[in-house]
């Protein structure tokens, strides 16, 4: 991924947060052997994380799977963030703690939760792939960013490749259905703006400063707080299964706290466009898993969008 659009993420986030921090620098241009393998084995346990959400949330409800899934990783970050010695700065950070806390996790988490309700698991992750292009364009449309042929080249591309996952069959004419596939547009947005949100605050030189693994911790204990007011009506009119639970902790554990430890500090540390080409593997591993564990049949139609959808990404973040 290139450097500049590096910077233009960077510039994005001022202009996102409307403030008069100070501009923020990539801390890290170049990628490590060691950073490769974390996003290989974030995107593995990510691509799991929707295999784990087909399998529980029709048991628990969307609602109480992320809302579960929020509060235990908060307990463990929480625990993790003591055990470090790490300052998280309450009064100071208690904004972007919010802002990365939503749009990092209480809204996707439950918007993707809720489409595993509707759709397969994999056809979630392939959506989840759009993440990086939504990066793009938003530093088209808040910095008059140049719209250039290959950017609206791309643009087609990835609206075709959407229209491929989403098919012109009965999906379209199932109004539930029709709701997940939103959802699984407007999640990964979210964690465009969220790491617009994480990458102006832990690159930052000032006191406006936040270290990753502080703000790892505080969001998520700010989407806990968001998402514990919802527990009355989340509440599944059936005890779940051990099975269910067991899934929403490891939902909790692995591709939330334990994935928060590892991506944040990447974000920080080389870029948040690099960061968030992990969304280019996601798709395979949940493919993989999905075929081993839940026999999920794949149209050519999905590949094929699939394919579609990372072409256009690569040519938009192209420089």
């Amino acid at each position: 991924m290139s450097n500049t659009l590096d910077g233009k993420t960077c510039d994005l986030a001022n202009n996102f947060l409307a403030s008069s921090h100070p501009p923020i620098t990539i801390c890290n241009d170049k990628l490590s052997s060691g950073d490769i393998t974390r996003l290989g084995f974030l995107a593995a346990i990510w691509g799991a994380s929707f295999i784990f959400m087909r399998l529980a949330v029709p048991e628990t409800g969307a609602l109480f799977a992320a809302t579960l899934r929020i509060v235990l990783a908060s307990i463990f970050l929480f625990g993790f963030a003591k055990t470090q010695g790490i300052s998280l700065n309450w009064q100071r950070n208690l904004k972007p703690y919010a802002l990365a806390g939503l749009f990092g996790a209480a809204l996707p988490f439950f918007l993707f939760s809720y489409a595993a309700h509707f759709l397969p698991a994999a056809i979630s992750a392939l959506f989840n792939a759009t993440s990086p292009l939504f990066s793009a364009v938003f530093s088209i449309i808040w910095l008059a960013e140049q719209f250039t042929t290959r950017k609206l080249v791309g643009l087609l591309i990835g609206l075709t490749g959407v229209l491929l996952l989403v098919g012109t069959g009965s999906m379209l004419h199932c109004q539930p259905t029709l709701f997940a596939l939103a959802a699984c547009v407007a999640a990964p947005a979210c964690f465009a703006l969220s790491v617009i949100v994480i990458k102006h605050h832990t690159c930052a030189t000032s006191a406006h400063h936040i270290e990753p693994l502080a703000m790892a911790t505080g969001s998520m204990v700010m989407a806990a707080a968001m998402m514990l007011p919802t527990l009355p009506i989340a509440l599944p009119t059936h005890v779940p299964s051990l099975f269910a639970i067991g899934l929403l902790t490891a939902l909790a554990v692995l591709p939330s706290a334990l994935a928060q430890i590892i991506f944040i500090p990447l974000v920080a540390r080389i870029g948040a466009t690099r960061a968030m080409s992990v969304s280019f593997l996601i798709p395979l591993f949940s493919l993989l898993w999905g075929f081993l564990f839940l026999q999920e049949s794949i149209q050519l139609s999905n590949i094929a969008g699939g394919i579609a959808v990372l072409m256009a990404t690569g040519l938009i973040l192209k420089t």
